[in-house]
């Protein structure tokens, strides 16, 4: 007997496997009966198969795709704009620098709609995937995403402004963990789960299950270009979904490629790359995708502002929207932080901070001190916060723009005129190698108090903000952290013998919060979003990829095959014979079902059967 060793086995396999075939061949018949034969093959070419699979499913597809072009002759614009007087097409160019990258033709409604039929006729097919299949795909993104870090960290600082270290941070590493999360842990979130029954209804079988939505869209922001991008491209394929992301005009340039690396998976897997969608539009324009009929959900990362404007133009299909719309996140720094860790504290007040200029949803926006260690924390800051260097190759990077460099300026002034001390920085900053650029000034601001515009507006920069807590109780520490009409994240550093820790923990208003640390929570995946001005709805985590399904409850019989189904008794089919009589039977139904006592269920049934 001959095993037909599939070509495509390992090769360590394949002798292992021809040498068993050869040893069983040489053995006496009387050693093993003609009777185990079909199952010793069995086992030998499920041995084949397993290990095959496991290659298939530990093999990425490596594949190329072209990056963005930058004009070849470098041209630096004198006064930096998206909007071209004269012009509908976008103006790309780098917030850093103020050279220009090029010209993006804007999405007319016509081609929204064609995004999202190819998108639709792309998922009827995709949906029919197994969970192995999407994982295959988003192993092979993350290998591409490996191998090409560095390109892909350059286009997002050329196109946002940053630093190549924030970007490795805010770019790679979240995407790569939210890859390897949805890859171990995504089947498993979508899996058909078992609910439990009744004794009524205990001759049935309940499942709850997650299946695709159809096409979905993303409207993200600018400040992580690539990974605001493609982070809902991964849920919303891995839960059978096309998508249609729609890129900020602020990084019109870099969309496109970010987009393709999806693509490019796709294809090499050899599936529709049209099942991913990417449009670029004015504002005037996004309300088409909004409210498009063909959307069956919406994942919205801005300001509140233009939320209010994505819901209202959602309800009019009554599409889902999940919102995240930012925070005025609240670090919490108690007097029980020992001397050791300070120092560790410290660094990550500053990251949390000034990471991407400050342009960082979750980012730190008020520093809520206990009053014992207020001045000393403000002696360790200072010095380092005006050595901070601006510039694409130094610490802190560009802003997205100069549109809220005024009201910045205008909110420093007016707490340093209540009483707040401007210690470093407070206004623009013009770059001596790039004037062109966008850049504030890195500041500390200490003293300021909740009545004050900046400890309510969220600043969206480099801006770090000193708080005195009144005292070291919790009541006086929760009411200034949860003052502002904000509720995304924050943070609580401390001892973990102090019991104050936790009972803040518990009393902050918000969706995230991490103990000793800064941002923790996104980098193991766990839902992100907020509540009150911050948005609603999650992504990310178990609920986000289960935000993306159609939440199917299925009610089926256990013992349908013996002919045990619901049957409508007597007194209680239509035309009912006696209102009174039936009452008592229902009653009786229910005293059996959820009577608290075994009187009341023995009641029940006496109920039953008196009226029956």
């Amino acid at each position: 007997m001959v095993v037909n060793m599939p070509n495509e086995a390992p090769m360590a396999v394949r002798s292992l496997l021809l040498q068993l075939q050869d040893a069983i061949q040489n053995m006496s018949p009387i050693a093993i009966p003609q009777l185990l034969w079909p199952f010793l093959w069995m086992g030998i070419g499920g041995l084949a198969l397993w290990f095959m699979a496991f290659r298939e499913n530990n093999q990425p597809i490596r594949y190329r795709i072209p990056s963005p072009k930058v004009p070849e002759k470098v041209e630096i614009l004198q006064s930096p704009n998206i909007k071209v007087p004269g012009s509908s097409a976008i103006q790309c160019y780098s917030p850093a620098t103020g050279q220009f990258l090029g010209l993006v033709n804007p999405a007319t409604p016509n081609a929204i709609d064609r995004a999202i039929e190819q998108a639709h006729a792309a998922q009827v097919e995709w949906a029919k995937t197994s969970f192995r299949a999407r994982r295959h795909v988003l192993r092979s993104i993350l290998q591409h995403v490996l191998d090409n870090q560095e390109e892909i960290c350059r286009v997002a600082c050329l196109d946002s402004g940053k630093t190549l270290v924030d970007a490795q941070l805010g770019e790679i590493l979240v995407t790569a963990e939210k890859l390897e999360w949805t890859i171990k842990h995504g089947e498993k979130a979508l899996r058909p789960s078992r609910r439990p029954t009744n004794l009524l209804m205990a001759y049935k079988r309940n499942t709850v299950r997650y299946e695709p939505l159809g096409v979905v869209a993303a409207l993200v922001s600018w400040n992580y270009p690539f990974h605001n991008l493609i982070g809902p491209i991964i849920s919303a394929i891995f839960a059978g979904n096309g998508i249609v992301v729609k890129g900020s005009e602020q990084t019109a340039w870099s969309s496109i490629y970010f987009a393709n690396i999806a693509r490019g998976a796709l294809v090499a897997h050899g599936y529709s790359p049209a099942l991913v969608q990417t449009v670029v539009c004015w504002p005037q324009t996004a309300s088409h995708l909004t409210s498009h009929p063909g959307i069956n959900h919406i994942t919205f990362i801005g300001s509140k502002p233009v939320c209010h404007k994505v819901a209202s133009s959602a309800a009019k299909a009554l599409i889902p929207v999940v919102a995240e719309l930012g925070g005025k996140d609240a670090s919490i720094i108690l007097s029980s932080v020992s001397k050791r860790d300070l120092p560790r504290v410290v660094e990550t007040l500053l990251r949390g901070s000034f990471q991407a200029s400050g342009q960082n949803c979750i980012g730190i926006e008020r520093i809520i001190v206990a009053p014992s260690i207020y001045e000393k924390l403000i002696a360790i800051l200072e010095p380092r916060v005006r050595a901070l260097r601006l510039g694409p190759d130094a610490d802190v990077g560009a802003m997205i723009s100069p549109d809220s460099f005024s009201r910045l300026e205008q909110l420093i002034q007016e707490a340093v005129r209540s009483g707040a001390r401007l210690l470093v920085g407070g206004k623009r900053y013009t770059h001596p190698d790039h004037p062109a650029g966008h850049y504030f000034s890195p500041t500390l601001l200490v003293d300021v108090t909740p009545d004050m515009a900046i400890a309510k507006e969220e600043c969206f920069a480099p801006i770090m903000t000193l708080m005195r807590a009144p005292s070291d109780s919790v009541p006086d520490i929760l009411t200034i952290a949860n003052a502002p009409d904000y509720g995304l994240g924050s943070s609580v550093f401390g001892s973990e013998s102090d019991p104050r820790l936790q009972m803040i923990v518990d009393g902050l208003k918000v969706g995230m919060v991490a103990v000793n640390d800064f941002a923790a929570m996104y980098a193991v995946q766990l839902p992100f979003g907020g509540v009150g001005g911050s948005g609603y709805g999650r992504f990310a985590g178990e609920e986000g990829l289960r935000g993306l399904c159609n939440t199917k409850s299925v009610c089926e019989d256990r013992f349908g095959w013996l002919g045990v189904r619901t049957a409508i008794p007597r007194p209680l089919q239509y035309p009912v014979p006696e209102q009174p009589r039936s009452w008592r039977f229902a009653k009786g139904v229910v005293e059996v079902g959820y009577g608290t006592t075994l009187k009341r269920k023995v009641g029940g049934v006496l109920g039953i059967l008196k009226n029956s």
